[in-house]
Parts: C-alpha cells; structure tokens; sequence
C-alpha cells in the first residue's frame, strides 16, 4: 500500500514545467522596473514562510530554461501545483506562491530603444 501512495506522489511531482500564459501589467513598465519589482519580491519572500531553500530553488527554476527549471524543483523535491511554477509546496506542505511577474514578462513590457 505505501509502495502505490509513493508512486502517485511521485506522478504529482513529476509534474512538467510549462511556460506561463502570457499576461499585461496594470501599466507598461521598463526592464529595469520589472528586475527591480523581481529583486524586492525576492528579497522578502522567505518572511512570509516556507524554507529558504526551497525560495532559492524557485528563484533558480524561474531563472533558468524548462529542462533545468524541472531538474531544479525535482531535485529540490518541491511539488509543482500549477505547471507554471506559480504556485508549489513543499514535502511539508508549505505554500509558495509565485506572481506573473517573476514567471515572465508582460505583454506591455517597454522595449529599450
């Protein structure tokens, strides 16, 4: 019995990483105001509960291309709710939830010239 529970743990874990559905913000903002919205959600994260490590893991996941994002949250062993990484647990339970803006950019996202 506990072999088939593990297994069906293992199937919603194993999950796969899809890129978000693409989305506006309320007003068209630069590179530089949408790494700075990226580095304060970031920063302050981790205060609102979960594990750090599992927060660093996300942040890596979100940063790198779908096949190391999926080796990164399965080795991290973070269970993928939403296959866009918007929302994850982890083995505890935990919530993280991750915004538009850290999973993407906006549509309206202002091009340097």
């Amino acid at each position: 019995m506990g072999c088939a529970g593990s297994r069906e743990k293992g199937d919603e874990t194993s999950k796969k990483i899809r890129k978000p559905k693409p989305w506006k913000h309320s007003e068209p903002i630069t590179r530089a105001q949408l790494i700075r919205l990226r580095e304060e959600f970031w920063d302050t994260a981790p205060h609102y509960g979960g594990r750090k490590e599992i927060w660093d893991a996300l942040r890596a996941a979100t940063e790198a291309d779908l096949t190391l994002a999926q080796a990164i949250v399965d080795s991290a062993g973070v269970i993928v709710q939403n296959p866009d990484l918007s929302i994850c647990y982890d083995e505890r339970g935990a919530k993280y939830e991750l915004p538009n803006y850290i999973l993407s950019e906006p549509t309206n996202l202002i091009r340097d010239s």
